[in-house]
């Protein structure tokens, strides 16, 4: 099984990187993330006095630990059917999130995140918390 990272799961990460070492070493070779979660990892540093030290931090998670998969036409597609579900259903959704669920659908990925009720209403998306104690 593979999975694509969440933003709050990646932050976590990069914070306390002892924390997940052991899922990150069992499923390396097999973790993803979508080009919009760079985006708002680099938002992260970027509200820092000093973005340099998190700016490499970064920029070796992306390099050694997980693989960027492109937010492209075939998941805006996902991304519309997803939404539009979830409009006729009268259920809202963080963009973002819907463009995250969107790739995970596409690629048959796994999103692994702990903000799980953010997702749950997303048909075909299977969800792993690997925070939650």
């Amino acid at each position: 099984m593979s999975f694509l990272l969440d933003t709050d799961t990646c932050s976590y990460h990069l914070r306390r990187p002892s924390g997940l070492a052991h899922r990150f070493i069992q499923h390396s070779g097999r973790l993803f993330i979508p080009s919009v979660v760079p985006a708002e990892l680099y938002v992260w540093i970027y509200r820092r006095d000093d973005p340099t030290p998190g700016l490499a931090i970064i920029d070796d998670f992306l390099q050694r630990e997980v693989r960027v998969l492109p937010f492209d036409e075939a998941c805006a597609e996902e991304f519309g059917r997803i939404r539009s579900h979830l409009l006729r259903r009268g259920l809202g959704a963080n963009r973002v999130d819907l463009m995250i669920a969107a790739v995970a659908v596409h690629h048959d990925l796994t999103l692994v995140t702990h903000n799980t009720a953010d997702y749950q209403q997303i048909p075909g998306l299977r969800l792993d918390d690997w925070i939650a104690p």
